[in-house]
């Protein structure tokens, strides 16, 4: 007890960081996480939609093959695009992971039912090997 007294301060901290740590694993805002290995066994299985989420400068700089560019701020606003792809399942990417999970809980909250996020983002999908391809869509 005279620790936690004299150390009030480190205390604090670490409480804190423990409980932000805690906080990442048991919140996620929406769909399932995915590693790279899961999402390609669902892309070549179940023929899943890619969705990067990220800003048409960073979809240019290197996407996963065939992906279509709808950045989350637009998520709301596209949502009929996505209409015609309720049933089939769909795997959001951007940088790391944070702005794919948010848009697959808009997703979600619209009806969406087979949403998922590439954990890691395309980071993680580089850093695993598969390939990315760049410039624009066609």
């Amino acid at each position: 007890m005279e620790f936690i007294q004299q150390n009030l301060l480190l205390v604090a901290i670490a409480v804190t960081s423990g409980a932000m740590l805690l906080a990442t694993f048991i919140r996620r805002p929406g769909g399932k996480g995915l590693s790279p290995t899961q999402a390609t066994l669902l892309i070549n299985r179940e023929d899943a939609l890619t969705i990067d989420v990220r800003e048409p400068a960073e979809f240019t700089a290197g996407h996963v093959a065939d992906s279509r560019n709808i950045p989350a701020g637009q998520i709301k606003d596209r949502l009929t695009e996505l209409e015609k792809f309720k049933e089939r399942p769909l795997i959001l990417i951007c940088q790391s992971g944070a702005r794919s999970a948010t848009a697959c809980a808009q997703l979600t909250k619209a009806g969406f039912t087979k949403v998922h996020s590439l954990d890691g983002g395309i980071d993680a999908w580089v850093q695993g090997g598969l390939p990315i391809r760049k410039g624009a869509r066609k």
